[in-house]
């Protein structure tokens, strides 16, 4: 039996990582962070992102692979169908590919976990899956696993869909005249404006099949033993404290690697492109930084209105611009003559290595869609934001990037996007008093996100108390377990 005990005294999980790049980059951080804490991870894929990242970089096989060699940290990789072929145009045909991953991946990740949890030494002890997915604590419980949910975006967010009841009562969400009135009753959140809710609780139809994958996502995280959120205690303090009244929730963000800006596990979904000459030609802090991230689109009238500002602007300029960035069929967006009246001002480029740019000197803002990792790498390097936010989480970030942490300022509110206006206030934030104010603060909101992933920190803290809680319990069960077998040996 001492053997038996001795194979478990490793903590052995499987991550699966929703299947975008916003959700994959915290999902290989929280890895390498747990791999190298002694942790046996088990990393799942889809076949889908798997082939986006290998194409890209040159790369085949297993991402982690070098990693292994050279850190030896215990990442093994997987990967699975998501329930459509890899050639599969899922940005534009989002509605398509929600419905596989809400009523198709299950099956295909249960395969893979089951064949994980038979053959796998040391033993698997949880399963760690993004909060996205509808299915982990079900599996979990079939599996005889930890239910640890990762949740990729603000502790704002996660309690705010934690709470739709609530928004629903009071008549915020859901209803045919919604309220417009301040909300003021969700636990840790002293008030939020309609307008700042995600654009799944603004919408007035709730039957889409986000919204089913939202209602269903927020049903399983209440059965999970832990949730690790990719924020920062101090930043969210209220928030946080209150749900942790109702779930073990951990803060532990910002989970990406610190100590330098491109890791040897390839992450992106596309080819990056190298700035680094062109940023070192430009003097320091006069390059505003342009992207909108990895998915959402831009209506082509407010990329033309954008494109234009720019020019009106006189700011020197680097724009990471999709190729699907309005759409997939629609390959040249940009207003004519604009390559040519940029000249040496501009540069642009499909995509890049996000933090490569912010990290550099040169770079003194950040036009940004707010998407979570971009919010916290823009705080990382001190970069203050101009936000124009497209899709789901992002109007909700907007709201503590202005409201609460006054790191940013923002673009429009569902008006008309105008070239005049955007001019204006990449001006404001470039070279006018709003962005020596946005710069002080933003300079304070680092140093805490700093302090927190320092030593002795409250990130720091808060993940070594939910393995220390985590070990406690896989060993407490498995001790109860060979307790039990002694006894049917002896009864034998």
């Amino acid at each position: 039996m001492k053997e038996m005990v001795d194979a478990r005294e490793k903590p052995h999980a499987i991550l699966v990582s929703y299947p975008l790049q916003g959700h994959v980059n915290p999902s290989v951080h929280l890895a390498i962070n747990l791999a190298s804490r002694g942790f046996t991870i088990t990393f799942i894929n889809t076949h889908s992102i798997h082939h986006q990242i290998t194409s890209t970089s040159d790369g085949e096989g297993d991402i982690f692979s070098q990693l292994r060699q050279s850190h030896g940290l215990d990442i093994r990789y997987a990967t699975v169908s998501d329930g459509l072929p890899v050639g599969f145009d899922r940005s534009l045909h989002h509605d398509q590919f929600m419905a596989a991953l809400l009523h198709v991946f299950s099956a295909h990740a249960e395969e893979a976990i089951e064949k994980i949890v038979r053959h796998s030494q040391p033993a698997v002890s949880c399963l760690i899956a993004d909060t996205y997915f509808v299915w982990p604590g079900k599996l979990a419980e079939k599996y005889g696993l930890l239910y640890v949910s990762f949740w990729t975006e603000a502790a704002l967010i996660f309690t705010l869909y934690y709470h739709m009841d609530l928004l629903r009562l009071n008549g915020h969400f859901g209803c045919i005249d919604t309220c417009e009135d301040e909300i003021k009753y969700i636990p840790g959140v002293e008030s939020i404006e309609p307008k700042d809710l995600t654009s799944f609780l603004q919408e007035m139809d709730t039957t889409t099949v986000c919204h089913q994958i939202i209602f269903k996502a927020f049903m399983d995280v209440k059965t999970a033993d832990f949730v690790l959120c990719n924020t920062v205690q101090e930043l969210e303090h209220e928030t946080i404290s209150a749900l942790q009244h109702k779930i073990p929730f951990f803060a532990v963000g910002p989970v990406f690697l610190t100590g330098f800006t491109r890791t040897t596990v390839m992450t992106s979904l596309w080819a990056e492109s190298d700035c680094s000459r062109w940023l070192d030609s430009k003097p320091q802090g006069s390059v505003l930084y342009v992207s909108f991230g990895s998915y959402a689109h831009v209506a082509k009238a407010d990329l033309i209105e954008i494109a234009k500002g720019l020019l009106l602007s006189k700011v020197d300029f680097i724009w990471a611009l999709r190729p699907d960035i309005v759409s997939s069929d629609d390959q040249t967006p940009l207003p004519g003559g604009f390559m040519e009246e940029t000249g040496d001002r501009g540069m642009i480029i499909p995509w890049c290595c996000q933090t490569e740019v912010l990290a550099h000197p040169a770079v003194g803002g950040f036009l940004t869609h707010c998407g979570w990792n971009s919010v916290l790498e823009s705080i990382w390097f001190q970069v203050p934001m101009l936000c124009f936010p497209l899709y789901t989480d992002q109007f909700t970030n907007r709201k503590l990037v202005i409201n609460d942490w006054k790191i940013g300022i923002n673009l429009y509110d569902k008006v008309r996007l105008t070239s005049v206006e955007v001019a204006e206030k990449i001006n404001q934030l470039m070279v006018g008093k709003i962005g020596d104010e946005v710069r002080v603060s933003i300079k304070n909101v680092k140093s805490t996100s700093e302090k927190a992933l320092a030593a002795g920190g409250s990130s720091e803290k808060n993940i070594d108390r939910f393995i220390q809680e985590l070990e406690g319990i896989y060993k407490h069960d498995y001790k109860c377990i060979d307790t039990l077998a002694v006894h049917a040996e002896n009864d034998e």
